[in-house]
């Protein structure tokens, strides 16, 4: 078994640990020479870029369209919008200067004092701003609208605690911004963009989530109403994995966006903005990954199939390359991304490490013997079960495994979300329970200043009002007042 192997601690032992060792030792990210912020390395570019791609895919079937706005933002268009200020000042780092001098006592560059810009550069945390700005000279009749962008960029935001992928200074996402006729048509967008994260999560992460709206002290700053999909990690602690934001009117006022409308009328735009992150490689992490390292979805990882050689001269390779090669093209017309490793640079037992630890789905090994045999030794990943196959038609056989792999994952975490969840009525109950982690349903009487009490006496925050949660009579558990449904609360990253 490899080193990188045996050095990863377990989760039992130190979850957190367990994480940051697995993100390093499977490729897939390490720390930059910048203080907060993260190199990803190309294994685990790649799964990005399997999520770009489909969620690309899946924007474009609803007419969105991607575009690219700047890097920099004039600090004076943040102050348009006071929530969105508000909400984002502390994060914000400032561009003050444009050029660099050699310093004059010898020691290295320093800021050219003469060199001060006029107005400072705020780097983005966020576009919905200089969007705007932009969505004044676009917009100007009922025919221009709806208006359907999005952009995939990095923004900044200078965290003081953070972790790969999951919170870091710099992180790569999208982000759309639309802007519509009528209020029913934005929130029907924002609900819609909701739906295709949540599809997008379930369908190719195996990521079981709950669709709801957030409260009004966790909304997005500048949101009339923030939707989330919320996932649960092996841990029991929430993941915020996608939010979709009903903006109202808010931006189109403070840029003064307006239209022409059919009766001839000038009114506000009304907009959404909606996103994901570099977060759901967090996500993806810690939902499915186990003691021996990464367990990858099929949907998303960059090899599904690896293919090992088992032989001891070149005359036995040759043999079982001339098998395998034809095995490699068929799989590949199947659509299945596959690596045939019959690199000599590492033994077998390296090498089955080596993937078993970066969660490739499906690896088939076989050699001279099996030749003879017609058959080929098969492991999953999800389940490191081995098993013997034949050779023949083991094209359609993996292409079904797959499936069964991704379906078995999406299971497995569905089943330890819901046997994590629980329905809780005194505060001593949830007191008790949310030191075991889960998902807690319980009473909540709606305001923020109970909100507040309960994080700030347990760390437990609201996730999400559920959207499809039923009316339900019920008492506040911490203010014992009326209440008519249960919300979800839990600790979270």
């Amino acid at each position: 078994m490899a080193k990188e192997l045996k050095d990863l601690t377990k989760r039992a032992e130190n979850y957190s640990q367990w994480y940051n060792d697995l993100v390093v030792k499977a490729d897939l990210a390490e720390q930059s020479a910048v203080r907060g912020c993260m190199v990803i390395k190309p294994y685990g570019y790649a799964i990005w870029e399997k999520m770009q791609r489909c969620l690309d895919d899946m924007f474009k079937a609803t007419g969105v369209q991607n575009a690219y706005f700047p890097l920099l933002i004039p600090k004076s268009f943040l102050s348009r919008e006071a929530e969105h200020v508000e909400g984002f000042a502390k994060e914000c780092a400032v561009v003050t200067h444009h050029r660099l001098m050699n310093d004059p006592n010898g020691k290295g560059v320093v800021v050219d004092p003469e060199a001060r810009l006029e107005e400072e550069l705020i780097i983005r945390p966020t576009s919905e701003t200089i969007i705007w700005n932009t969505y004044r000279n676009w917009i100007n009749s009922y025919r221009d609208l709806p208006l359907l962008c999005n952009q995939w960029c990095n923004v900044m935001r200078w965290e003081m605690r953070t972790r790969l992928f999951l919170r870091t200074a710099e992180f790569l996402w999208q982000e759309g911004h639309t802007a519509h006729a009528t209020s029913e048509e934005a929130q029907a967008e924002a609900i819609q963009m909701l739906n295709v994260y949540a599809d997008f999560a379930e369908r190719y992460m195996a990521l079981p989530v709950v669709k709801g709206v957030k409260t009004a002290n966790e909304r997005f700053a500048g949101a009339i109403e923030t939707y989330t999909i919320e996932a649960m990690m092996q841990d029991g602690k929430a993941l915020q994995s996608g939010t979709s934001h009903f903006l109202g009117q808010n931006f189109a006022k403070a840029f003064d966006v307006k239209f022409i409308n059919q009766e001839n009328q000038l009114e506000y735009v009304w907009a959404t903005s909606w996103g994901v992150s570099t977060r759901l490689m967090g996500a993806l992490i810690m939902t499915h990954s186990d003691d021996n390292g990464l367990v990858l979805p099929p949907h998303l990882a960059p090899i599904q199939v690896v293919i090992v050689p088992i032989y001891k001269n070149n005359d036995q390779l040759a043999d079982i390359d001339a098998v395998v090669n034809p095995v490699v093209d068929r799989l590949r017309n199947l659509g299945i991304s596959v690596k045939y490793d019959n690199a000599d640079n590492k033994r077998p037992g390296f090498k089955f490490a080596d993937y078993e630890l970066k969660g490739v789905p499906v690896r088939l090994v076989l050699g001279p013997r099996d030749i003879e045999n017609g058959t080929v030794e098969v492991m999953r990943r999800d389940t490191l079960e081995k098993h013997s196959a034949p050779l023949e038609g083991i094209e359609e056989y993996v292409k079904n495994l797959l499936e069964a792999i991704q379906q078995n994952i999406y299971t497995k975490a569905l089943n330890h979300r819901e046997s994590m969840t629980y329905k809780v009525d005194t505060w001593d109950e949830f007191k008790e329970q949310i030191e075991k982690g889960g998902f807690l349903l319980a009473h909540w009487d709606g305001t923020t200043e109970t909100e507040e009490k309960i994080k700030e006496e347990t760390k437990a925050t609201i996730r999400c009002i559920p959207l499809d949660a039923e009316e339900e009579e019920g008492k506040c558990i911490y203010t014992g007042k009326p209440s008519k449904r249960r919300v979800i609360f839990a600790r979270n990253y």
